[in-house]
Order: C-alpha cells, then structure tokens, then sequence
C-alpha cells in the first residue's frame, strides 16, 4: 500500500514540476521526494518479509534454488515491464505518462494482493498483542554479538557497490569509446541480463550441491575482477567483441555473488531473527547500490573534467578515461571483498547430503 501510495503522487508531483501551479516549487520538490521515499519504503518492507517467510517455510536444501528463482523473477519482471512501458509510452505526452503512472500504482496494488493471498497461515499464540517481544536494539545486539556478523556485512557492501559503480555508465562508455549507435548500446542491457541469468543458475546448482555460500561469492567476485578488465582493455584496443563479452562477464559475477550472499543471509537468518538478519541484508545493499552508483557517476566526470584539461598528462587526455577510473575503481573493491570474504569460507554447515533434489525449478518451490 506504501508503493501504491508513492506511485499514486508521483503524478501529482509531475504535475507540480512541470509548473503548472500557483504554489512555491519546493512543493514540489518534497512532493517528488515523499513520493519515491514511499515507493523505497514499500518495495524493501515487502522485499524483507517475503525474505523472511521464505526463510521459515522453505528447507535448507532448497534454499539455493527458492533464491536462485526469486532473482530469476524479478529479471524478467524488470524485462516485461521495459518493454510494457516502451510500448504505453512510444506515443508519448505528459497526460500519457500520468496515465501509465497511475496504471502502475493499481497494477502492483493488485499483483501484491494476488501474491500475499493466503500465503502465510496465521498462528495465534506467535502473534498474540500480549507476548513479550524484545525491541529492535535488543536484537540488533544480539544480531552483532556473532563476531562474524559485521564481516558478513561488509563483505556484502562492498561487493555490491563494485558491481553496481558502473551502473549507469555503460551504455555512455559503449557509445563514446566505441561509437556504438542507440540500439547497439541498449543491447547491452541484454548482454548483462544473460549473463546474470546465468549466473543464477549456476549459483543455485552449486549451492544445491551443498558448496560453500562464501567460496561461491568469492569466484563471483574474482570473475568481476577479469571482467572489469575486459571492458577496461577493449577502450585501448578497440575491441567492441571484447567490450560485449565483459559486460556479460559482469552479469556473470553479479548473479553469482547475489545468490550466494542472499543464500548466506538466509542460512544465517535461521539461526538469529530472520527478518532483523534480511532487513540488515535488504538495508546495506540498497544503501551500497545507491552510493555506488553516485560516486561512479561522480568520479568519471571529475576525472574526464581534469583529464580533458589536460591536467592528467596527453597521455590521458582521452574520452575513456573517466571510465577506465570507476573499471579501476571497482576491481580494487573486488580484491577488498575477496579480503573481508577469506575468513568467512567455511564458517557455515552446508548439509550437503542433498537426497537427489539439486535441480533447479518450480518442483522445488514449496506447494
């Protein structure tokens, strides 16, 4: 209803910018900022407990692949609804695109119903108003005093902000190094999307034969590490192939290293709270993805900026140069997160014994 409610603004909010008002235009600012704190607030309160309820009904050894086909979904989601919005919106206008916005508002109202209707039974004496519960500093105490808990964490920082620093800068590294017209740069889109897809099924396939979630995370980690040197090596050589086969190298550690973290989180979660332990999962990935994303932003045009005015030497006064810094960047944050990930390899009891149920599919769903 929080999502709902942010995307039913947001055409209020458009309104307001577009200056079709007598008020101040900090009203619509805030107007715009309430709206998408409202969708923020929904998607991740939902994100969490649904987390948390999979955690409780699904067993161990299906873990892997419930996470594997969660990831799988909202891919192709994220496809479908590209694609829904391109065709809604190819006749464009502003009265268009609050039409579409406040379709949307209903349309994830009704899906969110549709996907909660008796999905969790109610169990009286857990959730009677009289049963002691203790506050959220108690247990976030308790969650910290497992010493492995904040390595857990930081690990999980610093890996998704190296995946995600070059987020949006992509497509703009395709079309300036290697002149790669719209259509060409949009496929990247594509490329990465095959290669996270298969990443995920990789990662529920070894995790469903009881490998290590941490040890999965780290050859996702050092597979970003080449492919960041892919993308990086292909400005000086010209290779667009190359250039294509990192960004699916890309997708390729990124669909590893976010399975096996949130298979982590959750067999972490079954031994301390499980909604504490996946809001703290859901809290430092969003926060990491956003920061990332700015500061990538941020670095490639202030060191293009220095670079284009020749304060960096000649030899550096190039278009890639910007971005070859945030592909340099990340792959240190890559070698920072195989540190903080060491220690951690072997630190939880995988059942290994897996009787026969390691394929990946909707069979392993719980009915």
């Amino acid at each position: 209803m929080l999502q709902f409610g942010g995307l039913a603004i947001l055409p209020i909010a458009l309104i307001l910018l577009s200056g079709d008002t007598t008020g101040p235009m900090w009203a619509a600012y805030a107007a715009t900022v309430f709206a998408f704190l409202l969708v923020g607030i929904g998607l991740h309160t939902t994100q969490t407990a649904g987390l948390a309820l999979a955690t409780d009904v699904v067993s161990k050894p299906h873990r892997s692949q419930v996470v594997a086909l969660l990831y799988v979904m909202l891919l192709l989601g994220m496809v479908i609804s590209s694609w829904v919005f391109a065709q809604l919106l190819s006749d464009f206008s502003a009265v268009r695109l609050i039409q579409v916005l406040q379709g949307a508002a209903v349309v994830t109202l009704l899906l969110n119903v549709i996907a909660l209707w008796k999905q969790e039974v109610r169990q009286q004496v857990l959730t009677r108003h009289d049963r002691q519960r203790p506050s959220l500093s108690q247990s976030w105490k308790r969650y910290l005093d497992n010493d492995r808990t904040g390595r857990f964490l930081l690990a999980l920082a610093l890996g998704t902000a190296a995946f995600s620093m070059q987020d949006i800068l992509l497509e703009p590294y395709g079309a300036q190094v290697f002149t790669l017209n719209v259509g060409q740069t949009t496929a990247l889109t594509a490329f990465f999307s095959v290669g996270m897809m298969a990443g995920f099924f990789i990662a529920a396939r070894q995790l469903g034969r009881g490998n290590d979630p941490y040890r999965l995370s780290a050859y996702g980690v050092t597979l970003g590490a080449f492919s960041f040197g892919a993308v990086m090596f292909a400005a000086p050589l010209s290779a667009v192939v190359l250039f294509r086969f990192g960004v699916v190298l890309i997708g390729l550690g990124t669909g590893i290293f976010s399975v096996a973290m949130l298979s982590a989180a959750m067999a972490r979660a079954s031994e301390l709270s499980a909604g504490l332990a996946l809001g703290a999962w859901g809290a430092i990935q969003a926060t990491a993805v956003g920061s990332a994303i700015f500061i990538g932003g941020l670095l490639r045009d202030l060191v293009s900026s220095y670079a284009q005015q020749g304060l960096l030497g000649s030899t550096l006064n190039d278009v890639s140069t910007g971005y070859i810094a945030v592909f340099v960047t990340e792959i240190l944050l890559l070698f920072a997160t195989l540190i903080v990930l060491g220690p951690l390899v072997g630190t939880l009891n995988n059942d290994r014994s897996v009787d026969n149920q390691n394929e990946f599919g909707l069979a392993a769903f719980p009915g």
